[in-house]
């Protein structure tokens, strides 16, 4: 099982709908794949701490929805995978379930926002990381500490993060801030960088960059035959 959480900065205008070819695909691929929703900023209980609340609440749930049966064996752990802020959600997410002693089976973070104070700093979409944790890092430093995937290391998980070189929107060096730290926690990372990629390839099936998705998803997953 794959349980992909969407991006858009976690902004109310962006829902799971845009993530429905790349649910399609990896379906088609073989992998059970969930999309959960969330609230988000703008809407009623979105940003802090619901969205957040929401996820975790999802990703702990959704596996005992799905039951065995002569077709659908036993999945075990999910993978967790998102994009963007989704790709931030993703690596909170395992590792909050690591700590619970259930880390997932994997995490693939594509693009993520894996560094919220750089993202700041950065302004990020025109403040979405202040608009999401309800202030600046010096007026609510709590909520950065419990959100921050970089601050909540390790893991506990193997990760792979793919970004791509071309990326605007969150720039590849987020990705290698993370992965440092990472790696200095002794987490099991990999950052693939992808040449001649920009923010949407990665979930866009029909990207020259989508095999290389899917290839690190499937690095998690046993051998799901030809596609």
């Amino acid at each position: 099982m794959v349980i992909f959480l969407h991006g858009g900065f976690w902004r109310q205008e962006y829902d799971r709908a845009h993530t429905g070819p790349l649910a399609a695909a990896l379906a088609a691929a073989g992998l059970v794949t969930v999309a959960p929703e969330f609230r988000r900023t703008g809407a009623p209980g979105g940003g802090w701490p619901g969205t957040l609340d929401d996820v975790a609440a999802a990703v702990r749930a959704v596996p005992g929805l799905v039951t065995p049966d002569p077709v659908t064996p036993a999945l075990g752990e999910p993978i967790l995978a998102g994009h963007s802020a989704g790709g931030h959600l993703a690596l909170w997410a395992a590792a909050g379930l690591a700590r619970e002693g259930r880390p997932p089976r994997g995490v693939v973070a594509l693009a993520p926002v894996a560094d919220l104070i750089r993202a700041f700093e950065l302004d990020l979409d025109g403040g979405a990381v202040p608009a999401l944790l309800g202030g600046r890092p010096d007026q609510v430093p709590d909520r950065y500490a419990a959100a921050d995937p970089i601050v909540s290391l390790p893991i506990g998980a193997p990760v792979i993060v793919g970004h791509g070189d071309r990326d605007t929107v969150v720039p590849l060096e987020i990705s290698q801030r993370f992965v440092r730290a990472a790696r200095a926690v002794g987490d099991d990372v990999t950052l693939a960088a992808w040449e001649d990629v920009d923010h949407f390839d990665v979930i866009d099936p029909e990207s020259p960059a989508w095999p290389n998705v899917l290839t690190c998803i499937e690095r998690f997953c046993p051998p799901l035959g030809p596609h």
